[in-house]
C-alpha cells in the first residue's frame, strides 16, 4: 500500500473521529498497528498526527463562519461594525482554553509519557462511554438551561474548559467528548454543547498544530510533503461531512450510541493489545 493511500486512510479516520465524541487518539493508535508509513521518521509521524488536525479546524471555520466572524457590514452605508455577541463568544472561548493551555503546556511531555499507551486509552474510552450513557439517562426528562451560544456564561465556559483539561491529560478521552460531557452536566443543550465544542477547537487545535510544526521545522522531503498535504485535504473534506451529520443527528437523538461505541472500542483495543 502506498504512503498516499495510507495518508488518505488516516485523513478519513481523523476527519470522522475528531468531531464525533469517540476519541481520535484511540482510533489512530489502533489504525497505526495495521497501517504504518514507510521511509518516514518517528518525528515526522508525531508532527503529522497533530498538524493533520488543522485541516479539520478549517472545516469548522467554513461551516461556522457566520457565527464566529466578528465583523459585519451595514447594508445602507457599507460601513463595517463589530458584532459584540461574537466578541463575547471568543472571550468565553479563551477563558475555556486557559486550564488546558496552562497545564497542558507545562506537563504535556509528562502526560504523554504516563498515559499515552493502549491500556490507559482503552480504560478512558470505556469510562467516558459509560459517562455518556449515565448523563444522557439523567438528562432524559430534563429541560436544558442553556439553548444558545449567547447564554453561555464565563463561569460555564470555565467549567467546560476544565473538562477539556481532562482530555489533555488522558489520551482516549476525546476532546470533543470531554467538553460535551461537561456541557451536558451543567445544563447545556446537546446542539449548543456540540457547537461550543467545535468553536473551542479552533484556537486549541490551531495552536497545537502551529507549535508542532514550528518544532519540526518547515524542511520537508517530497514524500513527507505529499503525505501531509494528502492527509490534510482528506481530513478537511471528511470533517465537513461529519460536522454536518453530527449537528443534524443530535437534534433528534442523544449521545448514548457514541457511549456504547466507546465501550466496545475500548474493550476491543484493550483485548487486542493484551493478546498481542
Amino acid at each position: 500500500m502506498s504512503n498516499i493511500i495510507k495518508s488518505i486512510i488516516f485523513g478519513i479516520v481523523q476527519g470522522i473521529t475528531e468531531w464525533l465524541p469517540i476519541s481520535s487518539t484511540g482510533h489512530m493508535i489502533l489504525v497505526e498497528e495495521f497501517i504504518q508509513f514507510t521511509d518516514i521518521t518517528p518525528r515526522f509521524w508525531e508532527m503529522f498526527l497533530v498538524v493533520i488536525q488543522f485541516a479539520s479546524i478549517l472545516a469548522v471555520v467554513i461551516l461556522f463562519w457566520s457565527k464566529i466572524f466578528p465583523f459585519g457590514k451595514k447594508e445602507n452605508s457599507g460601513a463595517f461594525y463589530i458584532k459584540k455577541e461574537i466578541i463575547s463568544l471568543w472571550l468565553k472561548v479563551l477563558v475555556a482554553c486557559i486550564p488546558a493551555a496552562v497545564i497542558g503546556t507545562l506537563f504535556d511531555d509528562v502526560f504523554e509519557r504516563l498515559f499515552y499507551n493502549s491500556v490507559s486509552v482503552s480504560i478512558v474510552l470505556i469510562l467516558f462511554g459509560i459517562a455518556f450513557i449515565i448523563i444522557e439517562n439523567r438528562n432524559k426528562n430534563r429541560t436544558p438551561k442553556i439553548t444558545s451560544l449567547a447564554e453561555i456564561t464565563y463561569y460555564t465556559a470555565m467549567i467546560i474548559g476544565f473538562f477539556q483539561l481532562i482530555a489533555a491529560i488522558f489520551p482516549g478521552t476525546s476532546r470533543s467528548g470531554a467538553t460535551i460531557i461537561g456541557a451536558l452536566l451543567i445544563g447545556v443543550s446537546r446542539t449548543i454543547a456540540a457547537e461550543f465544542t467545535f468553536v473551542l477547537a479552533i484556537p486549541v487545535m490551531a495552536g497545537a498544530s502551529l507549535l508542532k510544526l514550528l518544532r519540526f521545522g518547515f524542511s520537508f522531503t517530497g514524500t513527507e510533503a505529499a503525505i501531509l498535504i494528502t492527509g490534510m485535504v482528506t481530513a478537511f473534506i471528511v470533517s465537513l461531512v461529519v460536522i454536518r451529520f453530527l449537528l443534524s443527528y443530535i437534534r433528534k437523538n442523544d449521545f448514548k450510541i457514541f457511549g456504547y461505541y466507546r465501550i466496545a472500542l475500548g474493550i476491543l483495543v484493550l483485548g487486542y493489545f493484551l493478546l498481542v
